[in-house]
């Protein structure tokens, strides 16, 4: 019934549809199992994409030639550019989708891509013959062959959704779990883990009184996510968001059911997100603040339902609806449906490659939540890195691995590689060490070219970075040649509060003052209009960065070039840690599991000291 294929990859959310559009587009045959069709890319919890570093991510998949970028800007309700108060390391898109749609384009585009074939069926179990994984086994019965496999099975993996004292199997709102995988990787000598998350309760949007709320509107200029030319919504077009706020009265409500709630009942075993907390989280961690913020979020376009972000919860539905309803709008709110906890199996990701390979089983690749990471943004970037480097496997090629020096992307697999994860993983900026460099607004310079390299970045993706890299180096050479006189440039600095000039002065020094940005300059002054009338918003974006923090910049240029010696001293795979005597239990305990492939990595390993490291780097220098 089935032939053989090159890939198979077990789950179509965010990290198993970009794992079978990255190997389908590298020249692989595909075939994504689903346990149903009608879901892929459903977005499960909040219908946004992006955010702080969330939204470098996608940036990053975009220049890579993955699909969420191009997803996101053709289902978009709402973007907003967060953080433009701050440095441009800072700046992070983000898109409010609309739910259906965002699914609908994705299936769309996975349907359009040549190499992919979809099943509707449970996978159960894995094929796996002498320390190589050879294809699935399915709930219909079928063994399905192929030369790689890759798992990207959510929060389905032995789910548990909690709602009060209720509790039933799933991965999801009336979806069942899968069964049946985690036992096997078990007996294969996998160590596995629970973990849990959760969504609020979803609300007829009918129901509120949205005068007693903020308005959240969208932005006036929309940058999107993807550095393809698409046709985006208008600004006009944006459906706002709107905030409010819990208060005294609703936190004694919710108090009120704790003994019901299955968190402190000790039901849930798994840990929950450090940085998306359950709202009965909050106001038990954060006893001292009088209130939290909500979020009310539409669903999409065409619908009246809306998403409560800040509301996150498992206590008994009657205390969900009570406690909403004494919130300001919500008094006559009508439930579409309670939020709920969910708990699900996942391995620790220090079992896996750089490459996402697992250790114990070649050609087998995990990807998503399913290694201990939260978010669609995280997911989907680990599917893609996966689907590259599964076909790179299958086909005998180098793997494709980022470095944390290069990409946001590069910082998750490493942590998660080196450190591995006790609760939900979630990317901040702060985890990044290189933040100057790995900006949203730069990532096809960075990335484009290393993917176009392999096959996957298009042509036309490639042409645009080398049109952009030449204009942002004419733009730096203008600016830098380019002299203004008191009369040309002091009603616009006046107007920032910026010191007028007295004499002539470069372009270039002018604009390196903090209040003056050069968009300002183009609109203000006619010599530099008429100079860069011939460059487009992005790359006159771009040199102005590259020419106001190049400071910054060669400063973190030149401390990636001192790690990176220590990236290109190689530990042999069979090193054996025992005979270093020195080194303390826990760097050779931790060496000896995680198997460091170079110093660099060694270094980056919770619980290794740097006596460790310098013992080892003494070691292979002899």
């Amino acid at each position: 019934m089935f032939p053989e294929y090159d890939i198979i990859v077990v789950g179509a959310g965010h990290a198993g549809c970009e794992a079978a559009a990255a190997a389908a587009n590298l020249g692989s045959k595909v075939l994504l199992v689903t346990m149903n069709m009608q879901t892929i890319a459903q977005m499960s919890c909040n219908p946004a994409m992006g955010g702080i570093a969330k939204g470098q991510i996608v940036r990053e998949i975009d220049a890579l030639g993955g699909y969420s970028g191009i997803v996101t800007d053709m289902s978009m309700i709402q973007f907003r550019m967060l953080n433009v108060s701050k440095g441009p390391a800072m700046w992070s898109p983000r898109a409010q989708s609309d739910r259906m749609l965002f699914a609908g384009k994705w299936r769309e585009m996975l349907e359009n891509t040549p190499n992919v074939d979809f099943y509707q069926d449970a996978v159960n179990g894995l094929v796996v013959k002498d320390g190589k994984v050879c294809g699935v086994k399915t709930g219909l019965g079928h063994d399905i062959k192929s030369k790689a496999v890759v798992l990207t099975n959510g929060t389905f993996l032995n789910g548990v959704i909690h709602i009060g004292e209720k509790n039933f199997g799933g991965g999801r709102a009336a979806e069942k779990a899968a069964t049946g995988i985690t036992e096997q990787l078990v007996s294969l000598g996998f160590e596995s883990k629970r973990l849990k998350t959760g969504t609020p309760p979803r609300i007829d949007g009918r129901s509120l009184d949205y005068s007693k709320m903020e308005e959240q509107k969208g932005d006036e200029e929309i940058v999107g996510f993807s550095f393809l030319d698409l046709e985006r919504i208008k600004p006009d077009q944006q459906r706002s968001c709107w905030i409010t706020y819990t208060n005294d009265k609703v936190h004694e409500l919710l108090k009120s059911g704790f003994d019901k709630s299955p968190m402190y009942q000790g039901r849930i075993q798994g840990s929950g997100p450090r940085y998306c907390p359950s709202i009965e989280d909050k106001i038990n961690r954060f006893a001292e603040r009088d209130r939290h913020q909500l979020f009310v979020e539409p669903e999409g376009f065409n619908t009246v339902e809306i998403y409560v972000n800040g509301f996150s919860t498992s206590l008994a539905e009657d205390i969900q609806i009570q406690a909403l309803r004494l919130v300001p709008g919500f008094e006559n709110c009508r439930m579409f449906r309670p939020g709920y906890a969910i708990e699900y199996d996942y391995f620790p990701p220090t079992q896996l490659k750089f490459t996402l390979e697992t250790k114990l089983i070649k050609n087998l690749f995990f990807a998503g939540q399913i290694n201990g990471t939260t978010g669609y943004e995280e997911a989907a970037c680990q599917g893609l890195m996966a689907g590259i480097n599964a076909h790179q496997n299958a086909r005998e090629l180098e793997p494709f691995v980022l470095k944390r020096s290069e990409a946001y992307i590069g910082v998750l697999i490493d942590d998660l590689i080196n450190k591995g994860t006790d609760e939900p993983y979630r990317m901040f900026t702060s985890r990044a060490e290189f933040r100057t460099l790995l900006r949203q607004d730069n990532a096809d310079l960075r990335l484009t070219e290393k993917s176009y390299r392999i096959g996957l970045a298009s042509q036309e993706r490639m042409d645009k970075v080398l049109l952009k890299r030449n204009a942002v180096e004419q733009i730096k050479e203008i600016i830098k040649n380019l002299s203004l006189e008191p009369e040309d440039a002091n009603e616009m600095l006046e107007s920032v509060h910026s010191s007028p000039l007295v004499s002539r002065q470069k372009t270039e020094q002018v604009l390196r003052r903090p209040n003056v940005s050069l968009k300002d300059m183009v609109k203000a002054i006619p010599k530099i209009k008429m100079a860069l009338e011939n460059f487009d918003i992005f790359s006159i974006e771009q040199a102005e960065i590259q020419i106001k923090y190049d400071t910054y910049i060669e400063k973190e240029k030149e401390l990636v070039a001192k790690m990176s010696q220590l990236e290109d001293l190689h530990i042999p795979d069979n090193f054996n840690y025992d005979k270093l005597v020195s080194l303390s239990n826990e760097a050779r305990q931790k060496f000896t599991k995680i198997k460091p492939q170079t110093l660099g990595q060694a270094s980056r390993i919770s619980g290794v000291n740097p006596s460790d490291v310098q013992i080892l780097m003494v070691y292979m220098g002899r």
